[in-house]
């Protein structure tokens, strides 16, 4: 039984919510069913223009993407892309799947994040489908369910909701953006509520593991909390999706090294800038033949 609900303020293009994923998968492995997980989409920029009235061109992206893969330790491919591209279709998909088939939202989410970081442009219609269908939905039916209205008002929802940020969040100025409208949450960012009674604790930000799982610790102190990992094929057979060296190795709680070696020894790996993601032999052969 969930014991705390956790809102995700995210975006598939954000290189910070992507370097986050060892940590979510972390709280994830250790609290499991006591936690339930929500997310709301921010839409960093709705054209390529967005990006380059800021300055922010592809030559600086590659360069950005290489720091953060460097300083976080997940798969980027740092290559310059032919063009910025637009975040908001890739979030408009995000929010149909939870309306339409809300099993396959964080499922999705996840394939447009790996197929964004290994080097695909997000607002490409190919880039949706097959993260579609890596997430097990049909194409075809993602592609009309983001264009009902009903899915359209959610996701202006979102991005309303991410651009009134708690008061306590205000006060950790340096973890919220600009907008033209005052501040909003940075991708990603908590909303941590305690479910028996509304508490609610706002994280704005990229924000080291140890402040989540304090939180945590003090809202629900007498819930379970399990222990980590003891095998990478543990944590391989738990998520369903292939995983990076860094995610594996948070969840295990080893070192980035200790987990490359040990999946190497287990796994294949499908690589992306200077890592991979990594797949049971099983799993691997499974998404080839489908």
């Amino acid at each position: 039984m969930a014991h705390v609900r956790i809102t995700e303020f995210t975006d598939p293009g954000c290189p910070w919510a992507f370097s986050a994923e060892p940590f979510r998968r972390r709280l994830d492995w250790l609290y499991g069913e006591h936690l339930d997980w929500r997310t709301r989409m921010v839409g960093l920029s709705e054209s390529p223009q967005d990006y380059l009235d800021k300055g922010f061109n592809p030559e600086k992206q590659s360069s950005a993407f290489a720091k953060i893969a460097r300083d976080h330790g997940m798969p980027i491919d740092t290559s310059v892309r032919p063009r910025m591209a637009a975040t908001l279709p890739a979030c408009r998909a995000v929010v149909a799947a939870r309306l339409r088939a809300p099993d396959r939202e964080q499922a999705l989410l996840r394939r447009l994040r790996v197929r964004h970081f290994s080097g695909e442009l997000l607002d490409v219609p190919d880039t949706t489908a097959g993260a579609a269908t890596d997430a097990g939905i049909d194409p075809g039916a993602l592609e009309a369910w983001m264009i009902e209205e009903e899915v359209e008002v959610a996701l202006r929802e979102d991005m309303e909701a991410s651009r009134e940020p708690l008061p306590a969040a205000r006060v950790l100025d340096d973890k919220l953006a600009n907008w033209s409208g005052g501040r909003r949450y940075t991708c990603p960012s908590y909303e941590i509520m305690r479910l028996v009674d509304g508490v609610r604790i706002a994280v704005p930000g990229f924000q080291p593991f140890a402040v989540y799982d304090v939180l945590l610790a003090n809202l629900v102190p007498g819930i379970e909390r399990r222990e980590p990992a003891s095998s990478v094929e543990e944590v391989l057979r738990g998520t369903g999706t292939p995983l990076a060296t860094k995610e594996v190795a948070v969840v295990c709680d080893i070192s980035f090294e200790e987990a490359r070696e040990a999946l190497g020894r287990v796994a294949e790996e499908c690589h992306v800038g200077f890592d991979g993601f990594w797949s049971l032999p099983e799993a691997a052969a499974l998404r080839r033949a489908a």
